[in-house]
Formats: structure tokens, C-alpha cells, sequence
């Protein structure tokens, strides 16, 4: 470690997105086909007749927009606001590379009716699978419960897109082995290039039958084969830099790797919230997760993804669920926060909008909120906290620049007010 990096070992960052957690319609919404209305938060909220979210109330996500049950706060330690996409969609690795630098200015291929021929006829053949089933958009859930049972018959994989750039190959695990399964994945991957490069190529393993109560997806096991960044991304510069990088949950797959030095998937929000509470304490054997050459002393970025909010709830139009997810959250977050050191902000964000009210079952074009927290915080007047509405959400990359004491010189700029020593002034 050098010098420079030395006086740095000891700062530490945070960052939690609540995957489909947006906030109000962004101003660009009809070109993406969403209602004005659509505000994932605060129409979950309305639904379920309120929300109790205390420590996120505490750090001031009522004041940025009207939330039933979460009030505002009139003196907050936290900074908080909201950011709108610059980028052209409202996906996961758009809205995931906008938050560590990338602009976006081309969007991913979507297929509203289904991939053509010169995909399908190339996959059958390449895997060897014989046949496919599908080959829509549709709901990652009811395509299980209306082709399952006849996958478990044939033996062909179901093949599925959405309102996203995916194309995700659901087998039932004791029909299709995990390996081979992850196979045809990597086969897909290869033939989605070109006109056809969609984001991500997605294994969606399912168990169970109908005879014992449906077929459920298995998320622990589900793997996102995604394109990489077009360049590097902050995560690339602060690993350059000497500082480790962690990646929980889907990050992984989001950055294909590219910028961590280690990683680990999770099955659900509970775990990933756990494991981002036993990295602050330093509980976690970082040797057993390595992902890279670069073997840092100090992991000073740990990067969360909690994808429940979106896939069990957002795309299923659960509000139900969605709030219920929320206040779990939200009660981790207690946990952490008591965790945290002077020297560790924590940062709360989305990557797009999943409003569970909304017509149909895809993403939505929503600003997503940001919250920003450190024990060595201030506790003043809300309106001293307030960052406003603000163009990109690569001010998260900025604020982790300023935060880490790095030089990063790509887009973004820091929604903090430090002084020299790092403490908000």
C-alpha cells in the first residue's frame, strides 16, 4: 500500500440499492411509456394504507416526496434527495453503470414479440436442448405455473423476455442440471452479439411440481450472464487505487467482475443485508470470496443489491409484499447504522423504478431516491440536508470520491459538503 493510501485505509463506504425503488416519475417518462403518475414508494404506500420505515424517515426520505406514514424531518443527519436517470433506460445494468460513471446513451434491444428465428434456430441448435417453449414476453412467475408442466414433459427449456433487454432460460433443476443449464447460458451469451447484444442472459432454476403446491424459482441460484461495462467504472478505479471492493448479491453478474476484488451472491434480501452488516463488523472471511489478482489489505467499498423489491414484488404488482420488504429493510438498516464507525458513510439508493400499482409487469422511469449517512454527520435543519432534484446518478460515484479521498475524474459529482478531514461541515 502506498503512502497516500495509507492515510486512506481507514475510510469506508456503503452502498445499498433497493433494486425497483423509484420515487416519482421522471420528467422523461412517456418516452419510456410510463404513467406521470407512477412513484414506486409512495403508491406502495398509499396502497397498504402507510408505511413504518423509522431510520429511513430519520434520514429524510419523507421530505423528498409525500409518504403515507413516513413522515418528514425537521432535523435530519442525513443528506437526501433525489436523482434522475441520465441514461437511455430503466434497467438494472443501466441504472447500476450510471451509478458507478457510465452514461448509457444507447439502449439495450428489447423484444416486445419475442427473438427472431436466426436466434432461436442457432440456440436449439448450438445447446442441443431439441426445442424451446415460449419465446414471449412474459411474467417470470406465470410462465412457471402455464409452461412448467409441459417443460417437465419435453425437456425444452423455456425461453422468455420482459420490458427489460433479457433473454432468461427458466429449466426445472431436476429436468436440467444446474451446470447445463449455466451452459446454455454462456451459449446464449455468445449468440446475443451484434444487433441481438442484449443486457443480460439469465438462468432462472425452479423447483417443485404442482402436485406439491406450484413450481418456485430458486434465487440463490439464479445467474445474470450480462455484457460488460463499455469502459471502465469507478469500481475499476478504486480497486486500481489500491482499496477493496465488495460486491453483494447480483453485483457480480452487473459488473461481470469487473471492478471487485471480492464478491458473493445471495438468495434473498435478508441474507445480503445480513452479509453487508458482517462486513461493516468485520466479520467476514474475505479470503474465501476473493474474485481478482488484486488481493487489497483494506475493503473500503462494499456494494449491496437487494433484488426482492423488484423481482418477488415490483414485477409481480405486489404492494403487498413490497412494503412488508421495505420494513425489513428498513429494520436492518437500524442494525447497520449502529455498526457504523465515524469514518463510514452509508449510501441508500435505487436503479430504477418498479411501481407495484402501475399497469402491466415492467420497470418504471421514476427518479430514485438518495440518502447519504454517516455517524460523524451533523444532526441540523432539513433544509441544510436537502440535495434537490439532480441529473444522473453518478453524483453516487462523485460522493464516493469524496468520500474515499480517491481522484476520480469520470462523471458525477459529490452531493456532500466536507472539509479537509472528511466530517460534514
Amino acid at each position: 500500500m502506498t503512502e497516500s493510501n495509507k492515510s486512506k485505509a481507514h475510510k469506508r463506504a456503503v452502498v445499498v440499492v433497493i433494486d425497483g425503488c423509484g420515487i416519482g416519475a421522471s420528467p422523461d417518462h412517456e418516452k419510456f411509456g410510463d404513467a406521470g403518475n407512477c412513484n414506486t414508494i409512495a403508491n406502495t404506500a398509499r396502497e397498504v394504507g402507510g408505511l413504518h420505515l423509522p431510520h429511513m424517515a430519520s434520514l429524510g426520505l419523507g421530505n423528498i416526496t409525500h409518504i403515507h406514514g413516513v413522515a418528514p424531518c425537521h432535523s435530519c443527519a442525513g443528506y437526501f434527495g433525489k436523482l434522475a436517470e441520465a441514461s437511455n433506460g430503466k434497467d438494472t445494468q443501466t441504472g447500476h453503470w450510471e451509478m458507478m460513471g457510465i452514461i448509457s446513451p444507447t439502449a439495450f434491444p428489447m423484444y416486445p414479440h419475442g427473438f427472431p428465428p436466426e436466434v432461436i434456430d442457432r440456440f436449439i441448435q448450438e445447446t442441443g436442448c431439441k426445442g424451446i417453449l415460449c419465446n414471449k414476453p412474459y411474467s417470470g412467475t406465470q410462465v412457471l405455473d402455464d409452461l412448467g408442466e409441459k417443460h417437465v414433459e419435453t425437456g425444452f427449456p423455456i425461453v422468455y423476455t420482459s420490458g427489460d433487454s433479457v433473454f432468461q432460460i427458466a429449466c426445472h433443476v431436476d429436468v436440467v442440471p444446474l451446470e447445463t443449464l449455466y451452459k446454455w447460458c454462456e451459449i446464449a451469451r455468445e449468440i446475443l452479439d451484434g444487433p441481438h447484444r442484449v443486457g443480460r442472459v439469465i438462468a432462472r432454476p425452479f423447483k417443485g411440481s404442482l402436485a406439491e403446491g406450484g413450481f418456485k424459482r430458486i434465487s440463490a441460484d439464479r445467474r445474470d450472464y450480462a455484457v460488460p461495462p463499455p469502459a471502465k467504472t469507478f469500481l475499476d478505479y478504486t480497486l486500481d487505487s489500491g482499496v477493496g471492493v465488495f460486491g453483494i448479491g447480483k453485483i457480480e453478474d452487473i459488473f461481470v467482475g469487473n471492478g471487485l476484488s471480492h464478491a458473493k451472491h445471495t438468495g434473498s434480501n435478508r441474507e445480503g443485508l445480513e452479509l453487508t452488516l458482517q462486513a461493516l463488523r468485520q466479520e467476514v472471511d474475505y479470503k474465501r470470496i476473493e474474485t481478482s489478482k488484486t488481493k487489497p489489505d483494506h475493503v473500503g467499498l462494499i456494494f449491496t443489491n437487494l433484488v426482492d423489491t423488484d423481482s418477488l414484488y415490483g414485477h409481480r404488482r405486489d404492494a403487498k409484499g413490497y412494503g412488508h420488504a421495505l420494513s425489513e429493510i428498513d429494520d436492518w438498516l437500524g442494525k447497520i447504522m449502529q455498526s457504523m464507525q465515524p469514518d463510514d458513510l452509508l449510501i441508500i439508493s435505487s436503479d430504477h423504478g418498479n411501481d407495484p400499482t402501475a399497469p402491466g409487469t415492467d420497470h418504471t422511469r421514476e427518479y430514485v431516491p438518495l440518502i447519504a449517512y454517516s455517524p460523524s454527520f451533523k444532526q441540523q435543519e432539513a433544509s441544510r440536508h436537502d440535495i434537490g432534484a439532480r441529473e444522473g446518478f453518478a453524483d453516487i460515484a462523485g460522493t464516493l470520491n469524496d468520500w474515499l479521498q480517491l481522484d476520480w475524474k469520470g462523471a458525477g459529482s459529490s452531493v456532500l459538503n466536507l472539509n479537509a478531514e472528511g466530517v460534514k461541515n
